[in-house]
């Protein structure tokens, strides 16, 4: 009987690198995703939330959805990829909702705001733009869409695409989003 209790804790005990590998890769898993997820576009612009798939190694972010909704409604397509830990996007979340009653109706009115969320730590590497069967990493997704900025990826970052998933207009990226309710009324009234 000794041997057996013996054999079970030693089983336990080899076991146990093994559990608790999992039970880290499951937990940085889990901290990913709900850092994904935090912050963003305020709720009162009605955004889709268009949450990553594929993680930890990849982030994908699906706007099929997006562009059959904006179809259906007959909207364009204003995308913000913001990452849950980056001061430049907090300011800007924070200037839509300082703002909110001067610019949602203004957004309501044209947009689909769709809302990506990441974090710092997603690289261009592993940031990658999913429409139907095409699966692209964000530098080839610049490029496929035409937008001027193809390097290192910046957040926060918006696009303004109509309903073919085409640039409306090359938009900034980073600090210098949209400091001004002008500056951002200009860009939702473009023509």
């Amino acid at each position: 009987m000794a041997s057996v209790a013996l054999l079970s804790r030693h089983a336990v005990y080899s076991a146990a690198p093994a559990l608790l590998r999992a039970i880290v890769i499951a937990l940085a898993a889990w901290l990913v995703a709900s850092a994904s997820v935090a912050a963003g576009i305020p709720p009162d612009y009605s955004p889709l939330v268009v949450k990553p798939t594929g993680m930890p190694e990849r982030f994908e972010f699906d706007l099929s959805a997006a562009l059959t909704r904006a179809r259906t409604d007959n909207k364009r397509l204003y995308i913000y990829l913001g990452a849950s830990d980056c001061p430049f996007c907090r300011e800007y979340e924070a200037f839509l909702a300082r703002n909110a009653a001067a610019l949602v109706p203004q957004f309501a009115k044209d947009y689909l705001v769709v809302d990506l969320r990441s974090n710092l730590s997603v690289t261009a590497k592993r940031l990658y733009i999913r429409i139907g069967s095409s699966s692209l990493p964000y530098t080839d997704f610049q490029r496929s869409i035409g937008d001027a900025r193809v390097r290192a990826l910046v957040y926060p970052c918006v696009w303004l695409l109509d309903q073919q998933a085409r640039p409306l207009m090359q938009m900034p990226t980073g600090a210098g989003t949209f400091e001004t309710v002008a500056e951002q009324l200009e860009i939702l009234q473009l023509k």
